[in-house]
C-alpha cells in the first residue's frame, strides 16, 4: 500500500466541474505485421491479460481515509476485470480520421471511475477512409489517471504493454506473482494521519524558510539593479496577457494531431546552431498560437506564456509524478520563424534559469507539504494565473512497438485542458516522428483542424526558412577563404597609408607660398573697384 505524494493528490483534489486530470494516447496499428495477418478483439484482451502484472498501475486502486483526513493510498485491486477496463467500439460509416478525432474527444471528455484501478482502453475500428492507412488497421485510445502517471512514467507504461517484436515474447507466469495486503482498519488510517501530519508540520517550517530565502535573494537582484551596481537585468516570470485560452473549459473536449519527422527537425537543428528540439517545439508552437489568435483578430501585443513541464527523474519504474515546471514567453509577438526560434531559445533558457533559482521542486514540496485545499488554492489561485497555455514535449521510444502482433504506426498524446489554460500542445517522439497533439475543449478551440493546420504551416515556414540559410560548414570555409585571401594580399592595404600621409605633409609647404599672394589680390582689386562703381551710379 502506497500513499498518494502531493502532486499526485493534487491531480485528484483539482478535478471538478469540467475539469478532469487524465492523460491519454492515441495508437493506430497496422494488422499485417501480425502472425495471421489479422488482430481480434479477443487477441488485444489476451495481451493485455498478459501484461496487467507488468506495471502495478493496471491493478492499483484508490482507497481514501476515513472524512478525508489524509491523502489517499493506492492498494492492489483483486476483483479487476480486465474486459471492464478494454472496451471495442468502431467508428460508422465513412471512417475518416475527423471521425476518429472526434470519437477521441468524446472519450477524453470523460471521467475515470474512482472505485476501479483508474485506466480504460478502447479498441477502435472501421479506420478505411483515413488517407495511408493499410486496410483493416485499428486504433487504441488508452487513458490514465494523472495521479498516476507523468509523462516520463505514461511512456513507460506505453512501452510496458508493447512488445518490441511482432512475436510475443513475455513470460506470462512469472509475472502474475503479486502480492496483496489487507486494508488499515478506521484507527490505523487515524494513526497514520496523525503520524503524517506531524511530519509534514517539520518539513513546512524548512519549506517556509526556503522561501524565505528566495525572496531574499530575488530581492537583493531588484534592489542591486535599481541602484546600477548590477548591469544584468534581474530574472523576473514573463507577465501572460488575458486570452481567450484563460477561460474555464467546457466538458467537450476537440482534438487534433499531425507528425513530424525527426530528421527535418535535425536539418533545422543543424541549420541553426544552439537549437534544440525543444526551442523548435516552442516556437511553431508560439507561431501557430500568433496566426490563429490573428485570424480571430484577437492577437495581443505582448507574448503569450506557457507553462512547460520538467522532469525531476530518470527513473519513472515507480510511477506517480516528479515533476517541475518553467514559465516561458513563447514569442507569439514575432513573425518571423527564424527570429521566433532565437527568441524562444533565449526564453526557454531563462525560464529554466528561474525554475532553477527558485528550486525546480518548489511546488512539488508545496503539494507534498500543504493540506490538500491549500494546495488546490496556489495551483488555481498563483500558478495557472501566470500562463495562458501548457506546451511540452518528452521523448518516446526510437523503435517500433507491437500490440497482438499489429505494428503501432502513430502515438498522438492527447493531454490535458484545465480551467484558465484550456489549450494543451503536447509532443511525443516515436519511431523516427514527432507526433503533436493539440486538445481544448469546443468553447476554447472551436476549430481544432484549423489550429492545426496554423502548427503545419508554422513548421513548413520555419523548415524553409532554415533550408535558405547557408551550410554551417560553406560559412566557414567561406570565412577561411577570405582570410587565406587578405594574407595573400598584404601590399594594397598599406598603399592608401602612404598616400594619406603624403597628401598631409604636401598643402602643408604649398600654403606658404602660392594659396598667399592669391587671397591678397583678390580683395584689392575689389576695393579699388567698388569707388567707381559708386561714382558712376551717381
Amino acid at each position: 500500500m502506497k500513499q498518494l505524494s502531493g502532486s499526485d493528490n493534487i491531480f485528484l483534489v483539482g478535478e471538478h466541474a469540467n475539469v478532469y486530470n487524465h492523460v491519454a494516447m492515441m495508437l493506430i496499428y497496422d494488422v499485417s505485421t501480425a502472425p495471421e495477418g489479422k488482430v481480434r478483439y479477443r487477441d488485444i484482451l489476451q495481451h493485455f491479460e498478459n501484461r496487467l502484472y507488468a506495471h502495478p498501475i493496471f491493478r492499483r486502486r484508490l482507497v481514501t481515509p476515513p472524512f478525508g483526513i489524509d491523502r489517499p493510498y493506492w492498494v492492489e485491486d483483486d476483483d479487476m476485470d480486465v474486459e471492464f477496463h478494454i472496451r471495442h467500439i468502431a467508428l460508422p460509416e465513412p471512417g475518416d480520421w475527423r471521425q476518429l478525432m472526434i470519437q477521441v474527444a468524446r472519450l477524453h471528455s470523460r471521467p475515470l471511475d474512482r472505485t476501479k484501478p483508474m485506466w480504460e482502453a478502447y479498441v477502435i475500428e472501421g479506420l478505411d477512409n483515413i488517407p495511408k492507412l493499410p486496410k483493416g488497421s485499428f486504433a487504441l485510445f488508452m487513458k490514465l489517471h494523472h495521479s498516476a502517471v507523468d509523462g516520463m512514467a505514461g511512456i513507460l507504461l506505453a512501452e510496458a504493454i508493447h512488445s518490441p517484436t511482432a512475436i510475443e515474447t513475455i513470460n506470462v507466469p512469472s509475472t502474475r506473482i503479486i502480492k496483496l495486503e489487507s486494508l488499515p482498519s478506521p484507527i490505523e488510517f487515524v494513526s497514520r494521519a496523525v503520524t503524517n501530519s506531524i511530519e509534514r508540520v517539520g518539513r513546512f517550517t524548512k519549506l517556509a524558510q526556503r522561501a524565505a530565502d528566495v525572496v531574499t535573494t530575488l530581492g537583493k537582484e531588484q534592489l542591486a539593479h535599481r541602484l546600477g551596481r548590477s548591469s544584468e537585468p534581474p530574472l523576473a516570470m514573463p507577465k501572460p496577457p488575458l486570452t481567450r485560452f484563460n477561460a474555464n473549459v467546457s466538458g467537450h473536449r476537440v482534438a487534433e494531431g499531425f507528425g513530424i519527422p525527426l530528421s527535418r527537425i535535425r536539418r533545422v537543428r543543424a541549420k541553426v546552431p544552439g537549437a534544440s528540439l525543444n526551442d523548435i517545439f516552442l516556437a511553431i508552437s508560439g507561431g501557430a498560437v500568433r496566426r490563429y489568435l490573428q485570424s480571430k483578430h484577437e492577437l495581443p501585443a505582448e507574448s503569450l506564456v506557457a507553462l512547460m513541464p520538467m522532469s525531476l527523474r530518470s527513473d519513472a519504474s515507480a510511477g506517480g509524478n516528479a515533476i517541475g515546471a518553467a514559465m516561458v514567453a513563447i514569442r507569439s509577438d514575432i513573425a518571423d520563424p527564424l527570429s521566433r526560434l532565437k527568441a524562444a531559445h533565449f526564453e526557454a533558457g531563462k525560464g529554466k534559469r528561474i525554475a532553477e533559482k527558485m528550486g525546480a521542486d518548489l511546488f512539488a514540496t508545496v503539494f507534498d507539504v500543504v493540506p490538500s485545499f491549500m494546495g488546490n488554492f496556489v495551483l488555481n489561485k498563483l500558478l495557472i494565473k501566470n500562463f495562458n497555455m501548457t506546451i511540452s514535449n518528452v521523448r518516446g521510444p526510437d523503435k517500433p512497438l507491437y500490440l497482438a502482433g499489429a505494428k503501432a504506426m502513430c502515438l498522438y498524446p492527447i493531454s490535458i485542458p484545465t480551467n484558465g489554460a484550456g489549450l494543451n500542445i503536447t509532443g511525443v517522439s516515436y519511431n523516427g516522428v514527432m507526433w503533436v497533439a493539440a486538445v481544448g475543449c469546443r468553447n476554447i478551440l472551436p476549430d481544432p483542424g484549423f489550429f492545426v493546420q496554423c502548427m503545419r504551416e508554422e513548421w513548413e515556414d520555419l523548415l524553409a526558412g532554415a533550408d535558405a540559410l547557408p551550410e554551417p560548414g560553406d560559412l566557414a570555409a567561406a570565412a577561411a577563404a577570405a582570410a587565406a585571401a587578405t594574407r595573400s594580399k598584404p601590399a594594397p592595404r598599406k598603399v592608401p597609408v602612404k598616400r594619406t600621409k603624403t597628401a598631409a605633409k604636401a598643402p602643408t609647404k604649398a600654403v606658404s607660398a602660392k594659396p598667399a599672394a592669391k587671397p591678397a589680390a583678390k580683395p584689392v582689386a575689389r576695393k579699388a573697384a567698388a569707388p567707381t562703381a559708386r561714382k558712376k551710379a551717381g
